[in-house]
């Protein structure tokens, strides 16, 4: 798991407590433990929860709160404490300081103020990383069409990274009618996708972590839900809550789309690092990439995070060739992912992961490759990734009928 700081927040007033509740959940790398509306029940919250940092605002009743704090520094010295206020007076600063909080912050304030301050609270609580923080990689794994193998790649590629002992990997399977993640990996889960957003509010690390279902390889799973009818309270909004309550979980993320790319869908691209599009060598398939990246241009820039997956490359016939696959798409292919069906057939068929089944296959390894790709790209220097996402001259305008004359 990534190094998340866990708050706990108190403040009597509601639209500051509400205002301070939004920025904190809006962090990647922080995690609201509990928010209280009373001061008298906070020491209760922190004894309960132990979060890494509490948050108190003042200006209900600053002389309540600095005793707080004093009464905090005492009983709870593990955790940090933060007072916040409107107000600039240098004496209730000094007595809030003297009480025992390690920072006073002046509201309105900004997202950057508080990143600010958090990032030292979290340097104090789990040292300093000379790479800064690790934000969480998510990455949508979607289909220029059915039975391309999306979900082999988002599965697969979601174990390959979990096998790596510094990440912590979490795969949801966002086909809610027909997702299958579950019998990619041999598994009964507890819980769903549903159970999660139909809790969400009540939810904090422990619970969200019971939630998911783990697999031998490491890779955490959250399946789609069992009964068609709980797909109704699955939103964008709370797949966008979802996703934020895992991203400070798990330092990657892979989401396995469904092929209607839904709102669901379109919720989970937009918040995703990287859209990877599984396709084929064939006509429909190519089609359809057009069509998708056409769309995307016009759905905030999602075009820009895509990058396009040949998968069963190496079929003995009837592909396009690679050289006009990308002459007809404009850009280049990402990744080549071999033709193995006998392999593949094996690996969905036993529940049974491609680096535990077949460790040494070729498209065990393509995978691998994936996964170090994906990677290198994502800590590339800023002048390659500038160099890197510069627009290629497209062709494919010719490939759409009608799209030429526009």
């Amino acid at each position: 798991m990534s190094n998340v700081l866990r708050i706990a927040l108190v403040d009597p007033n509601d639209a500051s407590r509400n205002q301070l509740k939004g920025m904190l959940v809006g962090m990647d790398t922080v995690w609201l433990e509990a928010d209280c509306s009373r001061y008298e029940f906070y020491p209760d919250v922190v004894e309960q929860t132990n979060p890494d940092a509490g948050v108190i605002a003042l200006d209900a009743n600053p002389d309540k709160a600095i005793e707080l704090i004093q009464r905090l520094s005492t009983s709870a010295p593990e955790t940090s404490l933060l007072a916040v206020s409107e107000s600039t007076d240098g004496h209730l600063i000094l007595r809030t300081i003297r009480a025992g909080a390690k920072e006073f912050l002046t509201l309105p304030l900004t997202k950057e103020e508080l990143s600010s301050t958090l990032d030292r609270i979290s340097q104090q609580k789990f040292g300093a990383n000379e790479g800064g923080s690790r934000p969480c990689e998510v990455i949508a794994v979607a289909g220029a069409t059915g039975g391309v193998g999306t979900t082999s790649a988002a599965v697969n590629l979601g174990c390959v990274l979990a096998a790596d002992p510094q990440n912590s990997v979490a795969l949801v399977d966002l086909d809610l009618a027909l997702g299958d993640a579950d019998v990619f990996l041999d598994s009964i889960p507890d819980y769903t996708l549903a159970d999660v957003v139909q809790n969400i509010a009540r939810l904090d690390i422990q619970l969200l972590k019971r939630s998911l279902t783990k697999h031998s390889s490491g890779l955490y799973l959250l399946p789609r839900p069992v009964e068609l009818h709980d797909t109704e309270s699955i939103n964008g909004d709370s797949i966008r809550k979802v996703i934020g309550l895992l991203k400070a979980s798990f330092t990657h993320l892979v989401l396995d789309l469904s092929k209607t790319y839904s709102q669901v869908d379109i919720a989970a691209m937009q918040c995703a690092s990287r859209i990877i599009l599984v396709t084929q060598l064939d006509l429909p398939c190519l089609r359809n990439v057009v069509r998708l990246m056409m769309s995307f241009e016009e759905m905030d820039n999602l075009q820009d995070k895509v990058e396009i997956i040949v998968n069963r490359a190496g079929l003995d016939s009837g592909q396009i060739s690679l050289k006009k696959a990308k002459e007809t798409l404009g850009r280049e292919i990402f990744a080549l992912l071999p033709n193995d069906y006998r392999t593949m057939v094996e690996v969905r068929n036993n529940g049974v992961p491609l680096i535990i089944q077949a460790p040494k296959a070729a498209i065990t390894q393509s995978i691998r490759d994936l996964a170090a790709k994906l990677d290198s790209k994502t800590h590339a220097p800023a002048e390659e990734k500038e160099a890197a996402e510069k627009p290629v001259t497209n062709k494919w305008k010719k490939f759409w009928p009608g799209a030429a004359k526009a």
